[in-house]
């Protein structure tokens, strides 16, 4: 069995977890999620706060078997941390006269265009914008909280030249020399 599903999942206090057959939902301060795990894991639940993942005995291909208890029981851990915690992705705006605002559910971007770009984001994320030129994103599913960011991003990626354009706080934008006469 993979090194990470042997690892049992603790469910913190505050933490309610319904498995429901191949149906896990797990519910928390900060929302609720819910997954459907592969026919190929087992999922138990020990001592009313772990999650055991394994094998099902039926399975003949153990290769893929193994690889997806190790993932169901990725996802699952991600879910439990999310619906405690959270999770949070910060963009940094880089450029003259570019600038961010929400506006109820629309995050309203100026990013040198003609036009300001509206993205309209869902209602499970959270954004907040601390200055004109920071974007914070925040939410209990850690998927859709990249994904998010990733779209945002996608509107203006950095420019390998002066680095202009969206870009996440802890990435570092390599900068190539001009062309010299």
């Amino acid at each position: 069995m993979s090194r990470v599903a042997r690892m049992p999942v603790i469910i913190p206090n505050g933490v309610k977890v319904n498995l429901n057959g191949q149906k896990i939902i797990i519910i928390g301060n900060r929302g609720q999620l819910a997954y459907m795990i592969n026919t190929a894991v087992a999922v138990f639940k020990e001592d009313n706060n772990k999650l055991i993942f394994s094998v099902h005995e039926k399975n003949t291909d153990l290769t893929y078997a193994n690889a997806q208890a190790g993932t169901a029981r990725a996802l699952v851990n991600n879910m439990v941390i999310g619906v405690v915690n959270g999770f949070e992705k910060k963009l940094l705006l880089k450029g003259v006269g570019y600038r961010a605002s929400v506006k109820g559910n629309r995050l309203v971007l100026m990013l040198g265009f003609s036009h300001p770009l509206n993205y309209i984001f869902p209602k499970e994320i959270q954004i907040e914008c601390p200055s004109q030129t920071e974007i914070v994103i925040t939410g209990c599913d850690k998927q859709l909280v990249g994904q998010v960011a990733a779209n945002i991003r996608s509107y203006r990626k950095p420019e390998p030249y002066k680095g202009k354009g969206i870009r996440y706080v802890d990435e570092m934008i390599r900068t190539k020399e001009a062309k010299k006469k």
